[in-house]
């Protein structure tokens, strides 16, 4: 199972293998007033500015103001609410390169002056840097610094302003066009997508893999993926690679036909149940439930990882992990410290 979105009366289906791709979506400029955008149709975003330059668009793909004439100038800003304390800190990873592009596409296609006001160029991938040099021989005027601001002037101009840390002084400039390189974040519902599935979220709400390094298309949940850009920023090669590890993940556990567990597991002494219920709140992975008609907690061992939270939290000491009884630690540290001491 492909999940590209949920919806809340979505019919129960049983599957054998999950991959969550659920995206990200783009943030909203209007929360930092600085860039002034809304305020003047001539202020987009860089996804606005993609429809604008499509073949399909209204304009055929002419690049044109909101007056219908070509602009003169063009400013771009890099991380617009991205790598600010007051939106997203993280990077949103491919801004750097899709507004080198749009600078491109200014260039070949209107002639006009452009600007990029950036803090650092990221082209870590291949052939990026390249393409960046390249941009540097059309006449691209680089500004770097931290920030920048946005007016609208009475003549419907607009002023750009920012740090050139490199000559270090205050620049500014007044253009017809600017275009903000917006950051992306998780899906709006990445919340209720995280409770459905038992997903961890990262601190900026990002779904979590099992392991960043040795298992970064898994989670917490054996038999649920993750892929693309629902699990951090990715540009498309990323993604596709991304992707494509998912995938093998998914159809390994299919042919495989069975599951292998952890024989680590909680387990309920359901005479000691107090039914208090205190564990299935705190069970990270959701792997714990009430049994109505006996009136005692019991854990699902397919999803239980025995991270050990419900043991130490029951009231009555009903729950124990398996094999990581105190009987068990006892003995071990009995046997330790009956064992002679001597040359070994």
């Amino acid at each position: 199972m492909v999940l590209g979105g949920i919806l809340p009366s979505s019919p129960l289906v049983d599957v054998a293998v999950i991959v969550v791709a659920t995206g990200f979506e783009m943030w909203d400029p209007h929360e930092l007033s600085q860039y002034s955008y809304g305020k003047s149709p001539n202020i987009i975003t860089g996804m606005e500015f993609e429809r604008l330059s499509n073949a399909g668009s209204v304009t055929g793909g002419e690049i044109l103001t909101a007056e219908g004439e070509e602009p003169e100038k063009v400013a771009i800003i890099h991380c617009v609410g991205s790598r600010d304390h007051n939106a997203h800190e993280y990077c949103s990873r491919f801004c750097c390169m899709y507004s080198l592009k749009q600078a491109h596409l200014v260039r070949e296609r209107t002639g006009a002056e452009v600007y990029e006001f950036y803090m650092d160029m990221r082209t870590s991938s291949k052939t990026y840097e390249e393409f960046y040099e390249r941009l540097q021989g059309e006449d691209v005027t680089f500004v770097r610094g931290h920030g920048a601001e946005v007016e609208v002037l009475p003549d419907r101009k607009l002023r750009v302003k920012g740090e050139d840390a490199d000559l270090g002084r205050l620049f500014g400039v007044d253009v017809d066009m600017v275009i903000l390189a917006s950051a992306i974040q998780p899906q709006g519902d990445a919340d209720h997508v995280a409770e459905v599935f038992g997903l961890g979220r990262t601190s900026d709400g990002w779904f979590a893999e099992a392991h960043p390094k040795l298992r970064p298309v898994e989670t917490d949940v054996s038999g649920v993926f993750l892929a693309g850009c629902c699990q951090g920023p990715r540009d498309i090669p990323d993604t596709v690679a991304h992707a494509g590890a998912a995938a093998y993940e998914a159809a390994e556990l299919l042919n495989r036909g069975v599951v292998t567990i952890s024989p680590l597991v909680a387990e309920v002494d359901e005479e000691l149940c107090s039914a208090c219920k205190t564990c299935l709140s705190l069970c990270p992975f959701d792997a714990i439930d009430f049994v109505e008609e006996m009136g005692v907690a019991r854990v699902n061992e397919a999803l239980c990882k025995g991270c050990g939270t419900c043991v130490a939290s029951c009231p009555a000491g009903a729950i124990t992990a398996r094999h990581f009884t105190d009987q068990q630690i006892l003995a071990q540290i009995e046997s330790l410290l009956s064992a002679p001491v001597g040359k070994t």
